[in-house]
């Protein structure tokens, strides 16, 4: 028998307990065995769960029990998360999450945990909801190509929220409030709106590209809500779409990693994806160009992603850790060299002349807005401290 144990019983954790059930006979074919949750840990009172008789509020028995396999971890946050995991892979016990937060500031430590006791650490779902992103990326992509990029579109709330202000002409505010009310984003929206999330996501990422873990606070990290009307109508008049995007991007010798709004180009798949949808764009140096697109939350498609790494490991696929990150403080590239162009709106109609003349070649798009040519965001700080500037959107 293979015995389960789930750490969480919220919006993720109860939904993975659903599809064990619901799909129990798929996951014993592939197991050749019989699978069972055996507890589901939360410090919450909840008689009417159908998993009522499973639950439990005390993680050592987990811990202490050889009869558990494998531990599903989605409490969200950094601790006791990462506590719990680390014990229970030192424990000899695989552990599979959707908590980014964690595996962005500890999967270097989790993943050596994992291969020093023979058991996997797994994170399909911590990146992209539903979508099967990091498999992709590693198993196929990356198994055969050098990765030169990765851009995505990795928070749908925030994706939410352009896509009102583009489509119905809504301001931030009232996308956002619409957000909230359909519970795409929470009561406090920070980690979306100001680019945490996203940021997390991308730091992931930058170590499946590279092997190398950075610190969360390396990651240049920008959100929307400098974002209003002006911009929406500078980027339609400009041709493309406004988006969050995550990028890793690597130049000869550098590898920058940055969360930041973009006019993206109607030309670039990236622009079309709407609503709390999730895309990433993969470039390597055979491949070209891929782009994988889906739903990024929500309990079932968070759950889909938690049960692909649990049937994995069950089905023998996965038998021991084989991915790992390497802590570098020196990673990424110092993000003053990179380069790009940016769309730059004035305050107050800034004397357009001066400006094009400091920012020569400069598109003019509106009164008070231009778009520079590619430069460093060192020279471009320089230039721009010479003004008085309401926004600032780098152009993809």
């Amino acid at each position: 028998m293979i015995n389960i144990a789930i750490l969480g019983c919220g919006v993720v954790g109860g939904g993975c307990a659903s599809l064990i059930v619901e799909n129990k006979s798929m996951l014993e074919a592939l197991a050749n065995d019989t699978v069972d949750i055996k507890y589901i840990l939360d410090l919450r009172d909840m008689p009417d769960s159908p998993f009522a008789d499973k639950m439990i509020k005390d993680f050592n028995i987990i811990l202490n029990d050889p009869d558990v396999d494998v531990v599903i971890e989605t409490m969200g946050g950094a601790r006791p998360a990462y506590d719990f995991s680390l014990a229970c892979l030192e424990a000899g016990k695989h552990v599979v999450t959707s908590n980014k937060e964690v595996v962005s500031k500890f999967g270097d430590t989790l993943l050596e945990a994992a291969r020093k006791n023979g058991v996997n650490y797994l994170f399909e779902a911590s990146v992209g909801g539903g979508i099967p992103l990091l498999r992709t990326i590693t198993d196929g992509i990356a198994s055969s190509n050098e990765i030169t990029e990765i851009s995505g579109i990795l928070n749908g709330t925030t994706n939410y929220i352009l896509t009102r202000m583009f489509g119905s002409g809504a301001s931030f505010e009232n996308a956002l409030a619409e957000a909230q009310e359909k519970g795409y984003a929470e009561r406090n929206p920070s980690a979306d709106v100001d680019g945490i999330d996203a940021a997390r996501k991308t730091n992931i990422l930058a170590a499946l590209a590279t092997g190398k873990l950075a610190g969360e606070e390396l990651i240049h990290t920008e959100g929307i809500t400098k974002i209003n009307g002006e911009d929406v109508v500078a980027a339609k008049k400009y041709g493309a779409e406004i988006k969050l995007l995550g990028r890793v991007v690597r130049s000869g010798d550098k590898t920058y990693a940055y969360v930041a709004p973009h006019f993206v180009p109607h030309s670039n798949m990236l622009s079309n994806v709407s609503g709390v949808y999730n895309a990433v764009s993969v470039s390597g140096n055979y491949i070209g160009d891929a782009i994988i697109y889906g739903q990024g939350a929500g309990a079932k498609a968070t759950a889909s992603a938690v049960i692909s790494d649990v049937a994995n490991i069950i089905s023998g696929k996965e038998k021991h850790a084989t991915r790992s990150f390497l802590r570098d403080n020196s990673f990424p590239s110092d993000f003053a060299e990179f380069c790009c162009k940016r769309y730059v709106r004035f305050a107050d109609g800034e004397n357009l002349d001066k400006a094009a003349m400091i920012f020569e070649n400069a598109k003019i798009l509106e009164r008070n807005a231009i778009v520079t040519q590619k430069m460093s965001e060192k020279e471009f700080s320089e230039k721009i401290s010479l003004f008085k500037v309401e926004n600032v959107i780098r152009v993809l």
